[in-house]
């Protein structure tokens, strides 16, 4: 009659068991200290299997180990090794033509077996492909091949495929990836343009493996030209022709550029300021001058200084960032030569505070609340500081514009300030605030760009909703297909 402790003892056997990432036919041991961990092939000139195992017991005096290898479901072994006690792999040749292997694993005290395990090698069948393809990437930078292949439909259970690679005069294989066996791609990187390479595949199915002849040599080069982004190079040409166009056009008629109502305040905010006989307040972001928006303020600045210095009115510019200050410097002092008001500039309207994002932020606040400035402009990348200068300012009671490409900064400004230039807005500031003829024609030109991205949206939409009735195959699931194709942002 079976006791608890039976039960349990049984059940500890076959979890231990169940751990092995071998393929055991029959165990003849009374104990559990072998394992066999690892028993696949490595393809080459000569097929090797290549056999890992573990032994756990630690109290054998003269441990050593006999690996007996069977061919063919025959019962005589053809080739039987003594290995030390220290030893834990073996790889073992294997002829070409054999298909079906077997090993008995034993350790041995002296003379003794005390603990065997058999299990079954897998050799790699030839064929298993219905095609194998070897190319060089196209439209990249080189270093790349591209491997394609069919399985043949008589092969069943395959579970992977793996992806050897070696170099002409090497008989070494190097196992480089695997693919899932639907995939029928796999793509090599970060190979020498030049260097001629050779590759073999592997098919793991479930009771066999299959390899495929070594392929030609293949060596990765350049492409000249990415013919996947054609389409980009003709939206360019579009897009700088227009711009071209409206440059020579400038010279001969004012354009029409539509009004940011923004921009259109800043007069009306320096002019309120200066009624009231208070400073006007400028914040051009917290980033350094490797950052397009910063720039962006900083020519917005050159504005806001012309106006301050035509009315005489105070201007206070602090920063946190002191390349931005030198450049803030020069920029305001320029504006009011300008004008004609050199003697009212001096360097410390341009201010350098901190680079530290919140220090930066109480030193402003604490000129807000001091000096209650009567216009605050905030113009470039903000971030969490965003809000508690808008609420501050607009617990002051200035008149606040602000402007940014700060997606998630945007929200605050429009619901705290008067005034909020959105995304792109800030970039055509210069051209709206300058009346350079030149910067308003790059800016008409990019419009061009902006109508032929909202003809095609709409375009494409209309397209895709007709496929959508008239079914796949028909004249306007190709034409939608290829037009989405045309305009597939490639970059």
């Amino acid at each position: 009659m079976l006791t608890a402790r039976h039960v349990i003892i049984s059940l500890l056997v076959m979890i231990f068991a169940s751990t092995t990432t071998a393929t055991p036919i029959s165990t003849e041991s009374s104990s559990i200290p072998l394992t066999v961990t690892k028993s696949e092939t490595v393809p080459g000139i000569h097929t090797r299997m290549q056999i890992e195992w573990e032994y756990s017991d630690q109290s054998v005096d003269d441990l050593h180990f006999k690996l007996t290898r069977f061919e063919d479901d025959s019962d005589e072994p053809v080739k039987a090794v003594h290995l030390g006690g220290l030893s834990r792999e073996y790889n073992d040749t294997i002829e070409p033509e054999i298909t079906d292997i077997t090993y008995s694993l034993e350790a041995l005290d002296g003379d003794s077996i005390i603990a065997s395990i058999s299990f079954r090698g897998l050799v790699p069948l030839s064929g298993g492909f219905a095609s194998f393809e070897v190319v060089d990437a196209p439209n990249d930078e080189g270093g790349k091949i591209e491997l394609r292949w069919q399985i043949d439909e008589g092969v069943k259970g395959v579970s992977w495929v793996r992806v050897y690679r070696n170099q002409p005069g090497d008989d070494r294989w190097k196992l480089v990836g695997t693919s899932e066996p639907a995939t029928l791609l796999y793509v090599d990187k970060g190979l020498k343009n030049g260097q001629s390479y050779n590759y073999m595949l592997e098919v793991v199915a479930v009771d066999a493996k299959y390899a495929s002849q070594p392929s030609m040599n293949i060596i990765p080069a350049a492409s000249w030209f990415d013919k996947s982004r054609i389409n980009l190079m003709v939206i360019a040409i579009i897009v700088l022709s227009a711009i071209i166009i409206f440059i020579v056009r400038s010279g001969k008629s004012s354009m029409y550029i539509r009004k940011i109502a923004g921009l259109e305040a800043v007069e009306e905010a320096v002019g309120r300021a200066t009624e009231m006989g208070r400073s006007v307040l400028f914040i051009p972001g917290i980033l350094d001058l490797d950052d397009v928006q910063t720039i962006a303020g900083m020519t917005i600045l050159g504005a806001v200084a012309k106006m301050t210095a035509e009315y005489e009115t105070r201007l206070n510019v602090p920063v946190a960032r002191s390349l931005v200050m030198s450049n803030g410097r020069e920029v305001v002092k320029e504006a009011f030569l300008s004008v004609g008001k050199p003697d009212f500039y001096h360097d410390d309207i341009v201010h350098y505070v901190t680079d530290e994002q919140f220090g930066y932020v109480a030193h402003v606040d604490g000129i807000m609340v001091r000096e209650k400035p009567a216009a605050c402009f905030y113009m470039g990348a903000f971030f969490a500081e965003s809000l508690i200068l808008a609420e501050t300012g607009n617990h002051v009671g200035a008149i606040q514009i602000a402007g940014t490409a700060m997606p998630t900064q945007l929200p605050f400004f429009v619901a705290a300030c008067d005034y909020t230039l959105i995304g792109e807005e800030l970039f055509a500031a210069s051209a709206y605030l300058s009346g350079d003829k030149r910067q308003i024609a790059s800016l008409k030109g990019q419009d061009v760009g902006k109508t032929i991205a909202m003809a095609s949206i709409l375009v494409g939409s209309i397209l895709v909703t007709l496929a959508s009735f008239t079914g796949e195959g028909s004249a306007f699931w190709k034409l939608s297909d290829a037009f989405a194709r045309l305009f597939a942002m490639n970059f």
